[in-house]
């Protein structure tokens, strides 16, 4: 939109400098012309009525001037000669011109070019016994003065447009900054962050759109924050109950000699384990949407390995091997809020295992860039094809885990949601040897590990 305000601006300004510029040189011009034709034409009549004298007195005279003439201005004087009067000056070429001025008694002007002139402005004006005076006058120097005259206008154009460039950006800027507020909000928007809201400020009509969405913003961020209260609440109040529940089946479960009543409480077991790992993950990412903890600096690496020794039992019962690679001994600092991280890996490394093989290898891999510190984690599962990589953050999305076991589909959605609040960013990719890497890059503490 500045640009096209600036193109406008310098186009309205380009209109303006033609239309009173352009007529005013061609002014100039014609001015110009006309003031050299009545002058030299008045030359030419002035040598032509001492040539008409005929006598030698006059004749004499007529030498001088045109000496005269031919040093102070760029023009020659040509005439025929007359009765007892022979100037020592050039007789003019005969021509129609010529012809007009001796027989016709006709003056002549012909500028050489039908376009603003030629090399050469000649005059021709009649004498008193059929005779002629002939002024080649040489245009150089108004053809000088013409370009000055549209030089100079020109060179004042191009200042004129710089000059309403600068002015244009700067107005454009003006007017549109606050549609560049509007839209700064409206980025904020789309990144989630609820509490964006616009200065009210520019002409009424940005007041006004600013006001609105203003409104609309609070609104919307009130009835977000009582449904993250709502879910939160409902899922802390719905653990209770499930926990009893499983209890009462494992109860059940443990009197029951029925292999069939045991099957049934079993698969029951299960359902309400599964829906105890929806409810907690609603939980988290209620408390997590909340962002009610600051970021501070953490140490990466003893987050990583306490994490990794929680989850190697688990690993191994299906033979699976957890590495760690990378600069994690120079003991990395991110920031981040206490707690995030550990849920953040907990969810990773339980998707790794998930889809990882028997006897299989997840790699957690550490490493420190300039500002910031990406931590990876490679698993040698499936992997993930392109549209799938683009719904496993939505949340309830699950993919198939090899252990047939399925998840609540929001673990992923809990990792991009803490990561984020952080100042982070989480992309999935393929693995070099085949399985997903999931990449999560975080801010670097300028405080250093110890």
């Amino acid at each position: 939109m500045n640009r096209q305000l600036i193109r406008s601006y310098i186009l309205l300004v380009a209109v303006a400098i033609f239309l009173f510029t352009v007529p005013v040189a061609f002014t100039l011009t014609k001015q110009l012309r006309d003031d050299t034709s009545v002058s030299v034409r008045r030359e030419a009549n002035t040598m032509a009525l001492l040539l008409g004298n005929g006598d030698r007195t006059s004749c004499a005279a007529l030498e001088k001037v045109a000496e005269a003439y031919g040093e102070e201005t760029p023009g020659a004087v040509q005439v025929t000669p007359i009765g007892g009067c022979a100037p020592d000056l050039a007789a003019p070429r005969a021509d129609a011109a010529l012809t007009r001025a001796v027989a016709k008694n006709e003056e002549t002007t012909d500028w050489g070019s039908d376009f603003i002139w030629g090399s050469h402005l000649t005059v021709t004006v009649p004498a008193e016994g059929d005779a002629a005076v002939r002024i080649v006058y040489s245009t150089s120097d108004m053809t000088t003065r013409l370009w000055q005259i549209w030089g100079f206008r020109a060179g004042l154009a191009v200042l004129v447009l710089a000059a309403a460039a600068a002015i244009g950006a700067y107005a454009a800027r003006r007017i549109t900054a606050p549609l560049r507020e509007l839209n700064s909000m409206a980025s904020k928007f789309s990144d989630g962050d609820l509490t964006a809201r616009s200065p009210v400020t520019g002409p009424p009509e940005t007041q006004t759109l600013a006001r609105t969405l203003n409104q609309g913003a609070e609104r919307l961020d009130t009835l977000v924050a009582s449904q993250r209260i709502f879910v939160a609440d409902a899922s802390h109040q719905l653990r209770t109950p499930l926990t009893a529940l499983r209890l009462s089946l494992d109860n059940i479960a443990d009197g029951v000699d029925d292999e069939f009543v045991r099957e049934d409480v079993e698969q029951a077991t299960a359902e309400v384990v599964r829906m105890s790992r929806l409810v907690n993950g609603l939980l988290v990412l209620a408390r997590a949407e909340a962002k009610v903890t600051a970021a501070e600096p953490l140490s990466l690496t003893d987050i990583v390995r306490e994490r990794l020794s929680v989850w190697r039992p688990a690993a191994d019962e299906r033979g699976v091997t957890i590495t760690l690679r990378g600069s994690a001994d120079g003991r990395p600092t991110v920031l981040a809020s206490p707690g995030h991280l550990d849920q953040v890996l907990d969810n990773v490394l339980s998707n790794a295992l998930e889809v990882s093989p028997d006897g299989g290898t997840i790699t957690v891999g550490v490493e420190s860039k300039a500002d910031e510190v990406v931590l990876s984690v490679l698993d040698e599962g499936p992997g993930m094809s392109d549209a799938e990589k683009s719904r496993a953050f939505d949340r309830f999305w699950r993919g198939q885990g090899l252990t047939g076991r399925s998840g609540s589909g929001l673990g992923l959605s809990v990792v991009k949601q803490l990561v984020t609040d952080d100042g982070g960013t989480v992309t999935l990719r393929d693995a070099p040897d085949g399985g997903l890497c999931v990449s999560i890059t975080l801010r670097a503490s300028s405080r250093s590990g110890g």
